[in-house]
């Protein structure tokens, strides 16, 4: 959209003075490779997790957070793998508040640890069976032993959100005053709403000590990206986003939602190259075997695609009249569906386009005749597909019930009759 036509629409975020309140500098901290990979039935190898990374990093992702080493071998040597690869981004990895666990990172030769741990009393109760004062004291002495091996320290803890508000700050203070550079508040349930976390964090930021201040925030109720907004504008620096949103149960911010609402919404230029979003959607969609749903937003199959006639008309005459933002932009093209909804515009545009000139009676009869073949398709095929999906996102989560009692069976035990 060129600068007239940009007069003739309103941006309020900007208009309002909304850009503004966003930090001068904004980080992004990727999760893919870590909390992304937590998706039921997700698994990166060493060497798809480097593909990921390197893409990201070649498109200006600032932080990373590439895996636990201590949830496997092959996990720490996709750690190693990237941290030797000489990416711009920082590489991070991730720990609980466990001497191994961050001793497991620093041999995998990091940039930086990110270590966690629960601060709600609910999770210290039924999950840690901690004290406050136990995790107070495991949080500041894993910092403190991290510090002193040469890495950076971001501390981080679960369930911030719905925790004490007096207990977080003492935490966090505390774990500031050992070392942590930078501290991250994490919505582990995707609980709060936009208004909720600019409340949140106005109280953080009056509470804290001096520290970069990071968020973590979860898709339940799929408000991810508006929450991440919300915390950019009440002074958050560094959003975490997984590509494609996927991560534990619902996700996590939507990547690509979040640099495109900067972007597009907030007039505000990330750093981020935003022509390879697209690319690097279809490489995660591949590798993670999660497909992205066709009305996702930037990346979905139909997010710019159009079949009812009012739109395609409107598109076809100025594409701003229904899309935020050119495909072309993002790495992506345009698409007119044909179908029930079609309209006379777009089948006069494509036949022009194929040097064709109909007449107004000719495209009459092929308006009517694209309907009458969409409504007559019968759904036996769609509902198939439907079905062997669901049966496939069954089989794929993981191990099925037969290996897991072989797995048993071989470790010795005696399977239940019904596994036998």
């Amino acid at each position: 959209m060129g600068d007239e036509d940009r007069r003739l629409v309103h941006n309020y975020i900007v208009e309002r003075g909304l850009s503004d309140r966003l930090p001068e500098k904004i980080l992004f901290w990727d999760e893919t490779m870590r909390d992304g990979e937590q998706t039921p039935g997700v698994y990166f190898s060493p060497e798809e997790k480097l593909r990921i990374a390197t893409t990201l990093s070649e498109m200006g992702v600032h932080i990373m957070d590439v895996g636990i080493p201590v949830v496997s071998q092959e996990e720490a040597r996709g750690i190693r793998l990237i941290a030797n690869a000489g990416l711009d981004a920082t590489i991070m990895a991730a720990c609980r508040a466990v001497r191994k666990d961050v001793e497991a990172c620093i041999a995998c030769g990091v940039d930086e640890v990110s270590i966690f741990i629960a601060c709600s009393d609910l999770h210290l109760k039924y999950k840690l069976n901690m004290t406050r004062e136990q995790v107070l004291e495991a949080a500041v002495g894993e910092v403190e032993f991290a510090k002193a091996h040469g890495v950076k320290v971001s501390f981080v803890t679960e369930d911030t959100f719905r925790a004490d508000l007096d207990f977080v700050t003492e935490l966090y203070n505390a774990c500031i005053d050992a070392g942590a550079q930078r501290v991250v508040l994490s919505d582990t349930i995707g609980i709060m709403t936009p208004s909720a976390i600019s409340w949140y964090l106005g109280e953080i930021r009056r509470r804290f000590k001096p520290a970069q201040l990071s968020v973590h925030l979860h898709n339940d109720f799929g408000m991810a990206v508006a929450n991440s907004l919300a915390a950019l504008e009440a002074g958050a620096e560094i959003p975490h986003t997984c590509v494609n949103g996927i991560g534990e149960r619902a996700g996590n911010a939507s990547f690509e939602e979040l640099v495109m609402a900067l972007e597009a919404g907030y007039g505000r230029k990330t750093g981020i190259d935003v022509s390879r979003l697209y690319e690097v959607s279809r490489l995660v969609e591949l590798l993670s075997g999660i497909p992205v749903a066709v009305n996702k937003a930037i990346v979905g199959y139909n997010a710019f695609s159009h079949e009812s006639g009012i739109h395609a008309d409107g598109v076809i005459k100025h594409t701003g009249t229904y899309e935020p933002i050119q495909p072309e932009r993002i790495g992506r093209e345009r698409r007119f569906i044909f179908g029930k909804h079609t309209g006379s515009t777009a089948v006069l545009d494509r036949l022009q386009k194929h040097g064709l000139e109909p007449t107004k009676e000719q495209i009459q009869e092929i308006v009517a005749a694209i309907k009458a073949c969409a409504e007559s398709r019968r759904k036996e095929e769609q509902t198939a597909f439907i079905e062997a999906y669901r049966e496939r996102e069954e089989k794929r989560r993981g191990v099925s019930d037969a290996e897991f009692w072989a797995i048993v069976r071989r470790a010795g035990m005696t399977p239940p009759p019904d596994f036998r």
